[in-house]
């Protein structure tokens, strides 16, 4: 288990069975965001990602693929 799993499992076990909407989650995390501006980035990248998850297109949020 890498050290940033603890706390995924922790909201797993602690809030995994609450149903919330994308939009709760969002102001959730520009509240994080203007709690800890250090962390802007990749919660950018985090939300761009869950944002664009199905998109065949998109798998590498802008990286080089080739």
């Amino acid at each position: 288990m890498y050290f940033t799993d603890r706390g995924i499992e922790e909201l797993d076990e602690r809030r995994g069975d609450e149903q919330v909407t994308l939009g709760w989650l969002a102001e959730r995390l520009r509240h994080f965001v203007d709690q800890n501006p250090e962390f802007e980035t990749p919660v950018e990248r985090l939300a761009t990602w869950l944002a664009r998850a199905d998109d065949e297109d998109d798998d590498d949020l802008g990286g080089d693929a080739g």
